[in-house]
C-alpha cells in the first residue's frame, strides 16, 4: 500500500467514516471494490477528441497510463478536457478561442482533482495549448502529477520529400502567386498529414512537450517519441507506474517545476529552435508553480545556450529525426556536459535530471553518414552561437516583445509601416499582392485583451512566404505566432494596442526599426509627437460583450507576463 507523510486526500473524501457512504456508494456503481476505494486515487486524465489528429488517440495512450496506475497499486479515474485545434481554427474568428483553451483546460482538470479528491494525476496531452494547460494545473493543484505527451505525427511524403502542416499552409500563399497550382495544392493537402500525434515540425506542441521533459515533469524520451510508435505502450504504463511512487515519496510538481528547471527548460527551448509561444506559456506554467520567469530571463539565457537542433520550420528536420538522434535526453546531455544547465534539479523520475542521462549512450545519427551529426550538431559546430529567441525593446514595446531568429538570415530590418487592424485585413491585402518588398506589416488589436485571445497569425506569415517575400518583408503584431512561422517576425508587443501601447499610434508610412544585435525594436518618431497622437486615440469597444472571451478579455493579463488569468 502507498503511503504518504500527510493523510491521503482520497481518504478524507471517500473514508471508512459511515459520513462518507454517500461518497462510497457513487464509486461502487461504478464497479470499484473496498479494495480498489481503499488504494490511492489516481486522476488520469486526457484531451481526446475529434476535432485534431493531435488528440483523436489519447484516450488510448490514457487508457495504458491506467493499466500502470493499476499495476503499482494505485486506482485509476479517467476523465477528459478540452482541446481546440489550432490548425483547423488558424485565419479565422475561432483562432481566438484558443489561447483561452489553455486557461480552460487548467482550470478544469483543477477541479476534477479538487472536487474529487484525488491523491495523484497523470496527465495526457496533445496539441499546443492541453500541454501548458495541463502543466499549469499539475503547479496549482501540486499533487503528485505526471505529464504525458501523446506524440507528434510522422511526416508526410510529397514527390519524394517529407512534408508538414506548414507545407500546407504555405502552399496556399504559393497557389497565390503561381507558384504552384490548385491540383498541387489538393495533392500536398492529401499528404502531409498522414495519421495521428501533433504537427511534425518543432512547432509549438513539440516545443512544449521538449520543455516538459527540461522541467522534469515528464518522462525521458516521451517529448519526442512518436503518437504512433510501438513503444509508447509501455511508456503510457511506465507514467502510470511512476506517478505512485511519486506520491510514496512525496514529490510533488512545486518540488520539480523551480526556479533552476524553469531555465532549464528555456534553454533548451532555445537550443532546439522552439517556438515563440514558450515564452507565454513558460511563464504562466512559473506563475503556477509560484515563481517568477521574465520575457529578460528569455533573453539573458538565450544569450548563452547555443542552437544545435536543426529543426524545421527554420531548419530541415521534424520530431521524429529528432527522436532518432536522440531526443531531448541527447540535447540535455550535451548541454549539460558543457555546464549549461542545472544537472541536480529534481524529475519525476525520483532522479536529477544529469542522473537521468548519466548512463544512457547515443549512437550517431544515423541520418548523418559520413558527414557527422546533422539534427543534434555537437556545441562545436553549432548552428548558431546563441539561442534562436530574442526579446525587443524600445518606444514599439517598452514592456518587450519576442522573436524566433532561427531560419533568419538578416538583423536588421528597415522600413515603412503597413497598418492593419486586424489580421483579416492584412490576410486580404496579402492575397490581393498589395504587399511590397521592404515593408514593415503591423496587426495591432490582437493582443490578449483586444483580440481578444492573441491570435496566431500563420495564415498570414505563410502565405507570405509561399509568394516568396519570406525574406524581404517584416511582421509585427501585439498577437502572437504559429510555431510554424518563419521569417522577421516579431510578436506579443506590449504593452497590447487594445490597452493604449504605442502599437496603437502607428499609422502608415512611418518608418521601424528592428535590431536583433542591439534587441530594438523602434518608431522613427518624436516623444511629443507620440504623445500627440496617444491624446487622439480612443479605446475600441470590446469585440464580444458575453461568453468566454468576453470573460477572458476582462480577466487576462498582459503578454509580457504569459498572459494569465489571475
Amino acid at each position: 500500500m502507498v503511503t504518504t507523510n500527510e493523510q491521503r486526500t482520497s481518504e478524507k473524501v471517500y473514508g471508512k467514516a459511515y459520513d462518507r457512504a454517500p461518497a462510497r456508494s457513487y464509486l461502487r456503481a461504478m464497479g470499484l471494490t473496498d479494495e480498489d476505494i481503499a488504494k490511492p486515487i489516481v486522476g488520469v486524465m486526457s484531451c481526446w477528441n475529434e476535432a485534431t489528429p493531435c488528440n483523436v488517440h489519447l484516450n488510448r495512450l490514457a487508457g495504458w497510463a491506467k493499466q500502470g496506475v493499476k499495476a503499482a497499486g494505485g486506482t485509476p479515474r479517467e476523465f477528459t478536457t478540452i482541446a481546440v485545434s489550432d490548425g483547423i481554427a488558424m485565419g479565422y474568428e475561432g483562432m481566438k478561442a484558443s489561447l483561452v483553451s489553455r486557461e480552460v483546460i487548467a482550470d478544469s482538470i483543477e477541479l476534477m482533482v479538487f472536487a474529487h479528491g484525488y491523491d495523484a494525476l497523470v496527465g495526457v496531452g496533445g496539441c499546443d495549448k492541453s500541454i501548458p494547460g495541463t502543466m499549469m494545473a499539475m503547479a496549482r493543484l501540486n499533487v503528485p502529477s505526471v505529464f504525458l505527451y501523446g506524440g507528434s505525427i510522422m511526416p508526410g511524403q510529397w514527390r519524394g520529400q517529407d512534408v508538414t502542416i506548414q507545407d500546407v499552409f504555405e502552399g496556399v500563399g504559393a497557389v497565390a502567386a503561381g507558384r504552384l497550382t490548385e491540383q498541387e495544392l489538393y495533392e500536398l493537402e492529401c499528404a502531409a498529414c498522414p495519421g495521428e500525434g501533433s504537427c511534425g515540425g518543432m512547432y509549438t506542441a513539440n516545443t512544449m512537450a521538449c520543455a516538459s521533459e527540461a522541467l522534469g515533469i515528464a518522462l525521458p524520451f516521451s517529448a519526442t517519441m512518436p503518437a504512433a510508435d510501438a513503444g509508447r505502450m509501455e511508456l503510457c504504463r511506465w507514467a502510470g507506474s511512476s506517478v505512485l511512487r511519486l506520491l510514496e515519496k512525496g514529490i510533488r510538481p512545486r518540488d520539480i517545476i523551480t526556479r533552476k528547471a524553469l531555465e532549464n527548460a528555456v534553454a533548451v527551448v532555445v537550443a532546439i529552435g522552439g517556438s515563440t509561444n514558450a515564452a507565454l506559456h513558460l511563464p504562466a506554467i512559473a506563475h503556477e508553480a509560484g515563481v517568477e520567469l521574465t520575457l529578460d530571463d528569455f533573453d539573458t539565457i538565450a544569450r548563452r545556450i547555443p542552437h544545435i537542433a536543426d529543426m524545421r520550420p527554420g531548419g530541415r528536420f521534424v520530431q521524429s529525426d529528432l527522436h532518432r538522434a536522440g531526443g531531448v535526453p541527447r540535447i540535455l546531455k550535451e548541454l549539460l556536459d558543457a555546464g549549461l544547465l542545472h544537472g541536480d534539479t529534481l524529475t519525476v523520475t525520483g532522479k536529477t535530471l544529469a542522473e537521468n542521462v548519466a548512463d544512457i549512450r547515443f549512437e550517431e545519427d544515423a541520418q548523418a553518414g559520413p558527414a557527422g551529426r546533422q539534427v543534434i550538431v555537437p556545441l562545436a559546430q553549432a548552428l548558431e552561437p546563441t539561442g534562436t529567441m530574442v526579446v525587443l525593446r524600445g518606444n514599439l514595446a517598452p514592456e518587450g516583445s519576442v522573436m524566433k531568429t532561427s531560419g533568419v538570415h538578416k538583423e536588421r530590418f528597415t522600413g515603412p509601416a503597413r497598418v492593419f487592424n486586424t489580421e483579416d485585413e492584412c490576410f486580404q491585402a496579402v492575397a490581393r499582392r498589395e504587399i511590397r518588398a521592404g515593408d514593415v506589416i503591423v496587426i495591432r488589436y490582437e493582443g490578449p485583451v483586444g483580440g481578444p485571445g492573441m491570435r496566431e497569425m500563420l495564415a498570414v506569415t505563410a502565405a507570405i512566404a509561399g509568394q516568396g517575400l519570406g525574406e524581404d518583408v517584416a511582421l509585427i503584431t501585439d498577437g502572437r505566432f504559429s510555431g510554424a512561422t518563419r521569417g522577421f517576425c516579431v510578436g506579443h508587443v506590449a504593452p497590447e494596442a487594445a490597452v493604449g501601447g504605442p502599437i496603437a499610434l502607428l499609422q502608415d508610412g512611418d518608418t521601424i526599426t528592428l535590431d536583433i544585435p542591439t534587441r530594438l525594436i523602434q518608431v522613427e518618431l518624436s516623444e511629443e509627437e507620440m504623445q500627440r497622437r496617444l491624446g487622439q486615440w480612443q479605446a475600441p469597444a470590446p469585440r464580444y460583450t458575453s461568453g468566454a472571451l468576453a470573460k477572458y478579455a476582462r480577466l487576462v493579463s498582459s503578454a509580457a507576463r504569459g498572459a494569465v488569468c489571475s
